[in-house]
């Protein structure tokens, strides 16, 4: 056997700077993304939503260590059996998710003897017996009217064959893998038991023979790096990126200025990522504490009724005094309690109070429940009818809104002190309790509860009057004790909403009294345990799911109702309803965390420190850094670090217990460029001379994008490949066509040395090496295709890897024209400015792009379209292939330095983009006044739905011989453009009417015709 040569591949290329699966991890990150709850990390706090998949991190990893071979094809089959996208994978993948049932194989594929894997329900005495034993498959199964199960003695080799079969018949990787698990909730051993003799066999040369992900790559550490690969983050966030390396085998290295991100990251490390045995003590523990909170609050007596029953969840509104009538009116957008038991809650008036008795309903009808969902907050206004009178008043004048002398708003609310815990008596907006979900005291325990609504009784004020009073006596000491926060509001962009909008200035007034009292005993409990810094990690999440910005969601629980987190978005949004979680509202899966140990033998760590601040060296670099439209983290964790800060158990009490924003790295300007600079030089220095970096940031602002490239520029760094990974969103609260894209971008060192550039001179170098990237992949593309039936990369790819070529090429230089390219990235940008970088980045867009043909248009006419045409019908063949998504429409409408392209499109909505379809277009939708209405495609456009609306074929030519000048030179571009179309177009009136149009204009036989 070949022994292993520490740094016999210490020069050699990195996979991913050649081949990456991008368009298969981009979907199997989605559906990681997608599992919500089910994601490994997300039991720590889903409250932190930076992660990164942990399939990508993977990915990225491996292609950082695996070689380049001279077989790129072998290559590429290699990483995709390591990430379980091979056949077989995929197989045993779909075998445990076991959606595939036998009765679909049997309706799907050939089979010579079939019943040596199925059993039917037709007995053999039957009449039709025989002639189902000689039946040939395919089954046609609901004709037949037969059921098929496996049979009892098939092995599950067999039943994976049979499966791999099966999936074979799916058109693409996407229809095969929603079939299957995800690689990671599979055990690892059994997965990728059937690859070690390719791996090993394709990498025999350098002396590998692994048997797992972990000795593999401790094997290619020692070929790269003379010992197993150190991988760091700096920016390590919510953990995702230092745990995937520590459990994929690297030494794992973590830092981050914020404590609740070290928090985190420590948690991924030692609590999901604990022993088996460490991991069983951990449970037992939390079983333990948690037991000792409810005997606490149930010995209070403070959810339970007179009958045994117990609250789940309490629902509070605000109230205010209307300034026309003196009434108290209750707060709340809606009225609706629980759509699916149709409950609301109904205002009653009582004059004799001024004000109105709130009664909970249910089994309203369906007109009553329509007409709840409109409440007393209406557009920004406070509207309610009394004695048949409709009054409304803006929120803003309650609140007493107007401009100070420096312009800012401001308000007359009161601002509270830090004793206060609930609104003093002549505060604008008074809070009540209006309604109370119990679980029936038969099935308070169960898994299974029995719940329903109740309207608030004498008893339900007495018991919020002891909570109340237990606050008040014990606030101080609590405070002390740092059971509960002492700590003020900064005011920030997002802090400054609960100042402005409640008069908060304390982060503990923005939790009712309930909600404090089951935090400091919550806290307290978890202090004196033997697993306090698992108590952190609860007691922040119970901050998320328990606190006054907590809106009462009626879609929750399939539309029974329940209470959603606060960080369900990124902001703290304040309500005028919210929703009060009792310890029993808690249910078993609140505090689920997931377990999936790291071998014993890896080493991680975190520490709390700035990202320019490194003394570790590692290897390889993978970093999620701030950027634009970033998360304000140093803000809002906040939040969380009032709770946390006080007497926090080891290793935590190492860190700083502040935000800290004075030194955090924020998204834009030029501190942002130069605290990046500061930490990518940081890194850089930090790293072997083969070392390599990956940074991922979301491509949606081109700007973001030039300011990024500089900032690895100056920081010595050249970019050596980049790939483009699309997730996608529907969800309530990101609508509008909102899509995030990740770009993952490689870098190495910059060979050191001077090397001036000059811009004509790199535009030629440029196009030369984006030709080259381009036309390699396409190559790539077509073999693959060919042995294994779909393409590897797709437009996105491709587009992305012409983008690589230019800054492999621009970030070779160390002076551009004269300049410094430090300076460069470090000087003041001016509003509108084009800077060399952005010049370079469009010329690299446009090379790739004239590359990029769309299969069956001619080349010649490609050239000669411009940026709206090439969108339209670039889209139009991409929508054939089912693969096109809302970020590939802004991918291209940015290359193709499209302004509008919503003008052209059907649906922007995430998942169901779509372009408009020729007969969808409105006339003002082609008028001379759009981008796509003067050229050759729009006037095709109207002449077809001339022809839908049956105009002469001859009138159609004539009239675009009129509107066309230059005609006769145009006619065979409108006859390419009208082919394709007849090609791609999705309906067949459209085709056709193009089939028809394209005969006419290609017969013509004189321009009179």
């Amino acid at each position: 056997m070949t022994e292993l040569t520490p740094f016999a591949l210490k020069d050699a290329p990195a996979l991913i700077e050649a081949v990456f699966p991008a368009n298969k991890v981009s979907y199997e990150a989605q559906r990681e993304r997608k599992a919500v709850a089910a994601q490994t990390l997300t039991g720590l706090g889903s409250y932190w939503k930076g992660r990164k998949p942990l399939i990508l991190v993977r990915a990225i990893i491996l292609g950082c260590l695996l070689p380049q071979t001279n077989d790129r094809e072998k290559d590429l089959l290699a990483f995709e059996k390591l990430m379980a996208f091979d056949p077989q994978s995929l197989a045993k993948r779909a075998f445990a998710h076991n959606v595939i049932k036998p009765s679909d194989i049997a309706s799907s594929i050939t089979l010579d003897e079939p019943w040596e894997y199925f059993t039917h329900n037709i007995k053999p005495e039957e009449e039709s017996f025989d002639d189902i034993e000689f039946l040939n498959f395919p089954l046609n199964l609901d004709q037949l009217e037969i059921r098929i199960n496996w049979r009892r003695d098939i092995a599950d080799d067999t039943k994976i064959s049979l499966i791999n079969e099966y999936l074979v018949l799916r058109s693409n990787y996407e229809e095969k893998a929603i079939l299957a698990k995800r690689p990671e909730e599979i055990d690892q051993a059994w997965l990728s038991s059937h690859i070690w003799s390719y791996i090993n066999s394709h990498l025999h040369s350098y002396g590998i023979n692994a048997n797992s992900i972990e000795e593999l790559v401790e094997q290619l550490g020692i070929l790269r790096y003379g010992h197993r690969p150190r991988v760091g983050d700096t920016f390590s966030g919510g953990g995702s990126i230092p745990f995937e390396a520590a459990r994929t085998g690297c030494d794992s290295y973590a830092s981050d200025l914020n404590p609740i991100a070290c928090m985190l990251t420590w948690g991924a490390f030692n609590i999901i990522g604990a022993s088996s045995k460490e991991r069983n003590y951990i449970d037992e523990v939390q079983v333990l504490v948690s037991k000792s909170i409810d005997d606490r609050i149930t010995k209070l007596e403070i959810e339970h009724d007179c009958e045994g029953n117990r609250a789940k969840a309490y629902l509070y509104c605000l109230e205010t005094k209307c300034p026309e009538t003196g009434w108290m009116i209750p707060l709340s957008p809606s009225w609706v309690i629980s759509p699916k038991l149709k409950t609301i809650a109904r205002l009653i008036p009582n004059p004799s109070s001024m004000s109105f008795d709130i009664e909970v309903v249910n089994g309203v009808s369906n007109q009553e429940l329509k007409e709840a969902a409109s409440g007393t907050v209406q557009d920004g206004s406070m509207v309610y009818t009394l004695d048949e009178k409709t009054y409304k008043t803006p929120i803003k004048t309650i609140r007493g809104d107007y401009r100070n002398v420096s312009g800012k708003t401001e308000n007359k609310l009161r601002k509270w002190g830090s004793n206060d815990f609930k609104p003093s008596p002549t505060d604008v907006f008074q809070e009540r309790l209006y309604a109370i979900q119990w679980i029936t005291a038969d099935t308070i325990y169960d898994s299974r509860q029995s719940t329903y609504f109740k309207g608030v009784s004498v008893e339900d004020i007495t018991r919020e009057l002891k909570v109340e009073a237990l606050v008040r006596n014990n606030l101080e000491k609590w405070q002390q004790q740092g059971l509960i926060p002492d700590m003020p509001i900064e005011a920030g962009e997002k802090t400054d909403e609960p100042i402005r909008t409640r008069g908060w200035t304390y982060w503990h007034h923005l939790f009712n009294p309930r909600q404090l009292l089951i935090k400091a005993i919550t806290k307290e409990e978890w202090l004196k345990s033997e697993q306090p810094q698992l108590g952190m990690m609860v007691v922040a999440k119970m901050t998320d799911f328990n606190a006054k910005l907590c809106r009462w969601a009626t879609s929750q629980g399939g539309g029974l109702g329940g209470p959603k987190g606060v960080f369900s978005n990124q902001a703290l949004n304040t309500f005028y309803n919210y929703a009060t979680r009792s310890w029993a509202g808690y249910s078993s899966s609140s505090f689920k965390i997931a377990s999936s140990p790291i071998n014993e033998s890896i080493n991680h760590s975190i520490v709390s420190k700035s990202a320019k601040d490194l003394t570790n060296i590692c290897d390889i670099w993978v970093t999620d850094p701030p950027y634009a439209d970033a998360v304000n983290y140093h803000e809002i964790t906040e939040f969380f670090i009032a709770w946390l800060r006080k007497n926090p158990p080891a290793p935590f009490d190492e860190w700083t217990w502040d935000s800290r924003r004075a030194l955090a790295v924020k998204g834009s300007g030029d501190d942002f460029r130069r605290g990046m600079v500061d930490a990518y030089s940081a890194m850089a220095k930090h790293m072997p001379d083969n070392g390599m970096q990956c940074v991922m940031f979301t491509h949606q602002d081109t700007s973001v994008w030039s300011d990024m490239v500089g900032i690895f520029w100056a920081a010595g760094l050249q970019v050596v490949g980049a790939w483009y990974i699309a997730t996608e969103t529907t969800s309530e609260l990101k609508k509008g066509g909102y899509v995030q894209g990740t770009v993952i971008l490689m870098l190495r060192k910059r060979p050191s040395g001077n090397k001036p550039g000059f811009k004509q001179r790199l535009l030629p170098l440029v196009r030369g090496e984006v030709q080259k990237q381009i036309e390699t992949m396409m190559h790539l593309n077509d073999d693959v295709k060919d042995s294994m039936g779909e393409p590897v990369f797709n437009d996105s790819d491709l587009q992305m890897a012409g983008y690589a070529a230019a800054l492999k090429v621009l970030t070779s230089f160390t002076h551009i024209g004269g300049e410094d390219v430090t300076t460069f990235a470090l000087r003041p940008r001016t509003k509108g400015e084009v800077t060399v970088v952005d010049e370079i980045v469009q010329q690299a867009a446009e090379a790739a792009n004239s590359l990029l043909v769309p299969e069956g248009l001619d080349k010649q006419t490609w050239q000669k379209l411009n940026g709206i045409q090439r969108f339209y019908l670039r889209m139009m063949d991409i929508e054939t292939t089912g693969a096109a998504k809302l970020d590939n429409y802004q991918n291209f409408a940015k290359a193709f330095r499209v302004e509008d392209y919503t003008r052209v499109m059907g649906s922007m909505a995430a998942n169901k983009a779509q372009l408009k379809k020729i007969p969808e277009f409105e006339s003002r939708d082609v008028s001379n006044s759009t981008d796509i209405g003067p050229t050759w495609l729009g006037h095709l456009i109207i002449a077809l739905q001339q022809l839908f609306a049956e105009v002469e074929p001859q009138s159609v030519v004539k009239q675009l011989q009129v509107d066309l000048p230059d005609f006769m030179e145009s006619r065979q571009i409108l006859i390419d453009i009208l082919k394709f179309v007849e090609n791609k177009a999705p309906d067949k009136k459209t085709r056709e009417a193009a089939e028809t149009l394209s005969a006419r204009l290609r017969n013509m036989r004189a321009l009179g015709d």
